[in-house]
């Protein structure tokens, strides 16, 4: 008699130990870690606070036991097969059934899969135990029998290179040390006497883009079933369905054709249509087993084509040029397991209200969780991939070739489908750690077996296989610093004050050079960094609120000084693909490179970023006078320019104005110019006018620029004299008024970035403001009740 296949997930009932005592405590759910189970126990503190981190490295040295029952088993038809799935284990795992050793492991992102059937008892139960060892002392070990390895990086023990784990549990500078371990993704125990082990779907667009053609293949365990159908649905309608026999191979596959289909697009360029495939495998009418996938079809290019300046790199969708403005993206907590798919679904849509297409999925930390994949998917998020390796020499030595091998097949497998995914890439900076430590690296050298026998023999792996560090130099010319796509870009600034009041137990560490809050910037030597920056263009200010709006106000202005200059170069013959800014989120409460810190806080640069990414952008700027190294003398004149950037994929009409504003009246200095019924380019950038400032005779005064469309004020974006320390913020005449879900905000005199508070709860479509006189700005806030307590603001100078 054939059965369909049962599936019993194994998420309760655990227990788990120091492996070396006796005293067995509750695990509240699988996937799980050691940590997450420790503080639910009360054996650790909350490691998030204070100097707490420190408390909990031990756990990272010590070696645990996880164990759980089986559901019950009894006979079985003929051809009845059980296996054990893990679909990650972090990271040295033994896995013992009854007693005897049935797995090792070693590699957090390999998935594995144990035939079980003979070695099950029944009546009587069943019991698995896994016994994870410390990653910190059998890295170490690793490292030690291979002396011969140069082990060089940055970040972290550098024994981590030598395991396949997520290389930001060693600690990174911004994140903690928490070497974690468990099971960390699904343990499933299933039934079965045919399944569908693997579901491809392989298609081509055609040039006309009216034409997908392709195959869907099954691939098939067990020996009940001879046949397999297999459909496609879009919006619950099946627009496609056939069938196919199993081959002696146990591959099933069939031809589909679609016209006309519905493509995928990333947001803002078009919909983004997924079709649901589905296959089914039966015997004597009885579905043994069924499986899906969501897909998308686009036609998906990498243009790299030499020009004037050098060789393109940048995306083109179906067709569509995209400029790839985004962020890189860290795992969204050191303890991965407790991300819900409802926090993933928070943490996307902010990339996608923030007017970012694409994020980096960055290879120091996880091979992610399907949800975000899929979320990007359905939102139209475009995804970089990274190969899990970050910032080190890696060792090449066989076995760990077979592991990652093993680790990227299985990872590919499973995320080939999704039609966010455009590009994976081979490590994250390992090519600067081989040219910083002058690692052995001959360009002309084509033969791998070569490179393994050179000091640097991660080549091996990657190419077999298909403003704040350095000079430190100035944030205002952090346009002309950057490539053809700039993959990694950044400036730090402290979360919100109500984040470190999160985090900081101690009242009297609520001061900006605090022991706890200092303990909270991993980053090396970011005291001076931050003092630098902050120096040489702002007042300084000793009130920790005071100083926290200074170190966002100045990473808000470095990443728009980068994403403006670089999304104009996209208008220029595509001479800058994209922009990604590191990083969007935190895995913990931390001063760091972040934009939204770890509790979805917006930081200035938040908004600062999503208007200048808006699909209309206005920019104005006054060429960058060095006043650091001209003795403090300040420029006789300032040449500038204003353009207009657009993501639309069609010519607009629109009206631009500049005004001239003096920071010490507010009176406009001169008349305004307006240039009306301009055409703006689609998808380029369209250069309005350029002029000069005659510094010697014109007080200090910012450039206003707006820009309407069909009459409707869509953009506007305001450039000041440099630096900020240099000008008079006093009696600015800022009034805020609320009325209902509108917050009014207006100004007597030009006012630097005005941000409101983030409230949980609350969301802005803007803040970070810059407010001339004459343009009143109207924020849109949603979630704050006609009774609560008004938003807090503050500005420069305030």
């Amino acid at each position: 008699m054939v059965q369909a296949m049962v599936v019993d997930e194994l998420s309760k009932g655990w227990s788990f130990k120091q492996s070396d005592t006796n005293e067995w405590l509750p695990v509240a759910f699988v996937p799980t870690n050691v940590h997450l189970d420790l503080i639910e126990n009360r054996k650790i503190p909350d490691p998030f606070l204070g100097f707490n981190e420190l408390k909990c490295e031990w756990v990272g040295e010590k070696s645990w036991t996880y164990k759980t029952k089986l559901p019950p088993v009894s006979g079985e038809e003929p051809g009845t097969v059980h296996v054990l799935a893990f679909d990650g284990l972090d990271t040295f795992a033994t896995i013992k059934l009854n007693g005897e050793t049935i797995l090792s492991s070693d590699n957090m992102f390999v998935p594995h899969r144990v035939d079980v059937t003979g070695q099950l008892r029944e009546g009587i139960e069943n019991e698995i135990e896994i016994d994870f060892l410390p990653a910190l002392l059998e890295a170490r070990k690793i490292k030690l029998a291979y002396p011969e390895h140069k082990w060089v990086g940055f970040n972290g023990d550098m024994a981590r290179l030598a395991v396949r784990k997520a290389q930001y549990h060693w600690g990174w500078d911004w994140g903690p040390l928490l070497t974690t371990c468990g099971p960390w993704r699904a343990v499933r125990f299933e039934t079965y006497q045919t399944r569908i082990s693997d579901l491809r779907v392989n298609y081509e667009v055609d040039s006309s883009l009216k034409k997908v053609s392709g195959s869907i293949t099954a691939t098939i365990e067990g020996n009940f079933g001879k046949s397999v159908d297999f459909s496609a649905f879009f919006g619950g309608v099946r627009v496609f369905e056939g069938t196919a026999n199993i081959d002696k191979m146990g591959l099933s596959r069939v031809e589909f054709h679609v016209n006309n289909p519905k493509l995928w697009y990333p947001h803002g360029y078009g919909a983004q249509s997924l079709y649901t495939i589905t296959a089914a495998v039966k015997d004597c009418e009885v579905e043994l087993h069924s499986t899906s996938r969501k897909t998308g079809f686009r036609k998906g290019e990498l243009i790299q084509e030499p020009d004037e300046i050098g060789k393109t790199f940048y995306f083109r969708i179906n067709g569509i040029d995209v400029f790839c403005g985004g962020s890189d993206w860290i795992p969204a907590d050191s303890f991965t397991t407790r991300v819900t798919k409802e926090r993933y679904r928070k943490w996307l849509e902010t990339v996608v209200d923030g007017n970012q297409v694409m994020i980096r999925i960055w290879g120091g930390g996880i091979w992610e969780d399907d949800v975000l994949y899929e979320i990007c998917d359905e939102i139209g998020i475009l995804v970089w991939q990274d190969f899990m390796f970050a910032c080190g020499n890696y060792p090449a030595y066989p076995a760990i070739r077979q592991s990652i091998k093993t680790e990227c097949i299985a990872q590919l497998r499973r995320l080939r489908h999704h039609p966010s995914i455009v590009l994976y890439a081979g490590n994250n900076e390992d090519y600067q750690v081989q040219e910083q430590f002058g690692l052995k690296y001959d360009y002309a050298d084509k033969n791998p077996e070569n490179w393994l026998r050179t000091n640097f023999p991660a080549r091996y792996i990657y190419e077999k296989w298909s403003v704040w560090h350095g000079t430190q130099e100035k944030y205002q010319i952090l346009d002309r610093l950057g490539g053809r796509f700039v993959s990694e870009f950044g400036m730090e600034a402290f979360p919100h004050i109500d984040t470190i009041k999160y985090y900081v137990t101690d009242p009297s560490q609520l001061y900006p050079q605090s022991h706890m809050i200092d303990f909270h910037n991993k980053a090396d030597g970011h005291e001076r960094k931050i003092a630098t920056y902050l120096v040489e263009n702002f007042r300084m200010q000793t009130d920790l609120e005071k100083f926290v709006h200074l170190t966002q106000l100045c990473q808000s202005e470095a990443l728009m000084f980068g994403y403006r200059g670089w999304r104009r170069r996209w208008g220029q013959k595509r001479f800058c693909g994209g922009a990604l800014v590191w990083q969007l989120n935190d895995c913990w409460p931390v001063t760091s490179w972040a934009i939204v810190d770890y509790f979805l806080r917006k930081k200035p640069a938040f908004y600062a970023i999503r208007r200048v990414l808006a699909p209309v952008a206005v920019a104005v700027k006054r060429a960058h006078h060095d006043w650091s190294v001209t003795q403090a003398r300040a420029a006789k004149t300032s040449d500038y320019a204003l353009w207009v950037a657009s993501s639309k994929l069609t010519e607009l009409t629109a009206t631009v104005e500049l005004r001239y504003v003096s920071i010490a009246n507010g009176k406009d200095i001169k008349e305004r110019i307006t240039h009306k019924n301009i055409r703006i380019v689609p998808n380029g950038t369209t250069e309005v006018m350029e002029g000069t400032i005659d510094n010697t005779t014109e007080e200090p005064h910012v450039l206003a620029a707006r820009i309407w469309v069909n009459g409707e004020l869509i953009a506007r974006d305001t450039d000041w004299p440099q630096p900020f320390k240099y000008l008079d913020f006093d009696d600015r005449g800022v009034e805020v008024l609320r009325d209902g879900d509108k917050i009014t905000v207006t100004a007597k005199k030009p006012t630097k970035g005005l941000a409101f508070e983030e409230r949980e709860g609350v969301l802005l479509d803007d803040s970070a403001l810059d407010v001339v006189p004459g343009d009143e700005q109207i924020v849109t806030v949603r979630g704050l009740g006609p009774h609560d307590r008004a938003l807090k603001w503050t500005f420069l100078g305030s």
